[in-house]
């Protein structure tokens, strides 16, 4: 919502500024990081700096502080250096006068008032601005309690505030009843403070001189002050309900709770281990852990050395992405005989999936169902049994805003993948505190193996172990000697998952499989598929459909590996899946003119079920429609259910799978799959194929059915009509053009 005076604060800053500082705002009256940049700036113009940036950082500090330690009505440079300060205070919602360039009683009394909610009125009585409270202003950063925000963190942000704002490099933390990267990081600073270590010499990291002082500072029933205050401030900042102040009965009871969660010695005392647990995502890294995870094959010699080291719990990953692996990364996967090696040892195995991972590229809806069709697949080559927990890797830092938009609709994918192959495996996530948190309590993951080893990650700091945590990542450390010798992470096991030991065989190879195409052809296919589309008049495009033929086999071939899954699990032609989609993308018409839009029978089944218009079709609907098909393959809702409930029956998926098509939200929820999630349309075709085969009565397509039950189940894939079978004898030469090069592929790799 727009704010008259924060519109007038853009207003000012562009009629003084614009041309100076390097950015024009926009007048929209919205507060914002851009408004708060541009004010910087513009106090960095008036204080002389030449070099400007968006931070505040040490350069723009050391100079006010030089120029005008403290600025009132009788110290203010000039006028537009007050109106400054009156526009960031009305972007941080404070009274900011009339932005006139006087510093009012109303500007005095803002200011004053703006200490007292950031802790530090003690330290700096009166109304005078002071750098750092300028510092503090200028960022947007809350000093009031926000967005569910805990009173009791308030108080230990303040109480930080307050007592430390004076030490050189302590920076005013938000107030606002939320635990945060900077947050952990002043608290850090407060214990090296109390420790003794002097200014520049105190840097808010757990480092080696941190660890010794604290090991001297165990606290327990009794301990009263400083340290009774900053240890009860780490227990709230992670969660735990203790009173701020002494060290009594109450909170030792907190403490028994916490040490037993994270998996410490349940002392009650405020021990070196605890205090650890408390500040960093590691805890103690020298903790010994029963788990551990690796790149590495399990030798003989290596499970020998692992088993004596006290390690009970293996991570071993499913695949490995790199196509050329080297060095330590060329048995990242699984190899033939380790998972047995690792029984006969007595130890245990969970079994990660990751393929790179390591941005937001890597993270979608469709992504994640296509990841978990090709963790399923690898879990069953590798013997990995039902019930077993698949640990899907978000292996970055993924900030909150990432989470939403990236990591949480990948793992709804992960998901529909899991149950649209059956639904066999349960799903874990391997993460960051926060992505770990997060995607749990959406219920998308039910047990987490925290990336804690990555102290530095702002999905670590401030954030605590999530509630299903299984395994903690905490030091990478080398074991063994001679051929015994091995790299591993160390981590701790909470006994949620305690992995296998019993795997099924190997499954017998499958004779005349389809493998993934080989790219060398891509362009042949390409110029042949072309060429039939344009002999059954489909010319390379139209003006009225969304792609072009190009655009059609390219998106095809670039998901390959999600078709040659599926082909493989269900034992049935890849081409078979990959006709309707290619056949329904090429035609997907997007033509108002023409009143064939596909986009308006979505936006109608959107309105019946929602009762309002989606925000990607702005004009009316005329009649809404309770189902329509949709997607990248044009299904129906219903004729998906009446599939995926047939596969049910068939053993195919699991009984989760069953919907009920005479139920609306059950209806939705499929056709919306449908529409958004292109992978969960790939996996959904063949067991509309099968569908499709019942109702004409032609075997469930497999591996030797015949051209002419194929081209069946082709033409009732696109209907009942004299025109479905005209068009879908058009799909079949399209699929013979496919195994024009799936067939001697297959023969040549299979």
């Amino acid at each position: 919502m727009a704010d008259e005076m924060v519109l007038r604060a853009q207003k000012f800053v562009n009629s003084v500024y614009s041309g100076k500082i390097g950015m024009t705002l926009d007048e929209n009256g919205r507060t914002g990081w851009p408004v708060m940049y541009a004010l910087t700036r513009a106090l960095q113009y008036e204080l002389g700096i030449t070099s400007l940036s968006n931070s505040f950082g040490a350069t723009t500090l050391s100079t006010l502080q030089s120029k005008w330690p403290k600025l009132n009505e009788s110290t203010m440079p000039s006028a537009d250096f007050c109106r400054i300060i009156q526009s960031a205070l009305y972007c941080k919602g404070y009274d900011g006068g009339d932005i006139d360039g006087k510093y009012s009683s109303r500007v005095a009394s803002s200011v004053s008032r703006l200490k007292a909610e950031m802790g530090v009125d003690r330290a700096f009585p009166g109304s005078d601005l002071t750098p750092k409270v300028f510092k503090g202003l200028l960022n947007m950063d809350a000093y009031v309690v926000v967005n569910g925000g805990a009173d009791q963190i308030r108080e230990v942000q303040r109480w930080l505030n307050g007592r430390y704002v004076d030490r050189r490099d302590f920076f005013i933390v938000p107030c606002d009843g939320h635990h945060s990267r900077d947050v952990a990081k002043s608290l850090l600073f407060a214990i090296q403070y109390e420790l003794g270590m002097a200014d520049g010499t105190a840097n808010g990291v757990f480092g080696p001189g941190t660890q010794t002082g604290l090991k001297s500072h165990t606290v327990a029933v009794g301990t009263t002050g400083t340290w009774s205050l900053l240890f009860s401030a780490a227990m709230i900042l992670s969660r735990r309900t203790v009173p701020f102040g002494n060290f009594t009965g109450e909170v030792r009871t907190a403490v028994q709770a916490f040490q037993a969660f994270a998996k410490l010695s349940v002392t009650g005392l405020g021990d070196f281990q605890t205090w650890a647990s408390l500040l960093v995502s590691t805890g103690d890294p020298e903790r010994k852990g029963t788990a551990c995870d690796g790149v590495t094959k399990i030798t003989a010699a290596r499970a020998k050395t692992l088993k004596d080291a006290g390690y009970l719990y293996l991570g071993r990953y499913l695949t490995n992405p790199d196509s050329t692996p080297s060095g330590d990364m060329k048995d990242k996967e699984i190899q033939p005989g380790e998972l047995q090696t690792i029984a006969d040892a007595g130890m245990r195995v969970y079994p990660i999936y990751q393929t790179f991972g390591r941005g937001t590229d890597s993270f979608s809806v469709g992504q994640g169902t296509a990841d978990a069709l090709a963790a399923v697949n690898a879990a069953v080559k590798h013997g990995f049994k039902p019930g077993t927990r698949i640990y899907f890797a978000v292996d970055y830092d993924a900030v909150d805003d990432e989470v939403t938009s990236y990591i949480i609709p990948h793992f709804e994918g992960v998901n529909d993948g899991i149950e649209s192959a059956g639904g066999q495996y349960k799903v874990g996530i391997y993460g960051p505190r926060n992505v770990c948190s997060r995607v749990s309590e959406r219920k998308l993951a039910d047990a987490s193996f925290v990336s804690d080893m990555s102290t530095g990650f702002s999905g670590n700091l401030g954030y605590p172990l999530p509630n299903n945590w299984a395994f903690d990542q905490i030091k990478t450390i080398t074991i063994g000697s001679g051929d015994g010798a091995i790299n591993i992470d160390n981590n701790i096991a909470s006994g949620i998952d305690v992995g296998q030991n019993s795997f099924n065989p190997t499954p017998s190879p499958t004779p005349n499989l389809d493998v993934r195409f080989e790219n060398m052809w891509w362009e042949d296919l390409r110029k042949d598929i072309r060429a039939y589309m344009e002999s059954v008049d489909v010319p390379e495009s139209n003006w009225y459909t969304k792609w072009t033929t190009t655009e059609c086999i390219d998106y095809v071939l670039s998901w390959d590996s999600v078709f040659t899954d599926l082909a493989r699990r269900l034992k049935m032609r890849k081409a078979l899946i990959q006709i309707p989609v290619l056949w329904e993308m090429r035609h997907y018409n997007i033509s108002k003119i023409l009143k064939v839009d596909d986009r308006y029978s979505d936006a109608a089944v959107y309105q019946y079920h929602t009762g309002q218009l989606p925000d990607w079709w702005p004009d009316a609907i005329t009649e809404s429609m309770r189902d329509s098909s949709t997607g990248l393959a044009q299904i129906f809702g219903l004729t998906a259910i009446k599939a995926r409930n047939l596969a049910v029956d068939l053993g195919l998926l699991s009984g989760t799978s069953r919907r009920n098509p005479d139920k609306d939200n059950e209806l939705f929820e499929i056709w919306n799959k449908l529409r958004t999630n292109n992978s969960f349309t790939m996996a959904t075709v063949p067991y509309v194929h099968m569908y499709h085969a019942s109702l004409i009565n032609v075997p469930r397509p497999g591996l030797s059915t015949s051209d002419a039950d194929t081209e069946q189940i082709l033409i009732r894939y696109q209907g009942t009509t004299t025109d479905a079978e005209k068009e879908g004898k058009k799909r079949m030469g399209l699929y013979r053009v496919f195994e024009k090069y799936y067939a001697p592929i297959r023969e040549h790799l299979a």
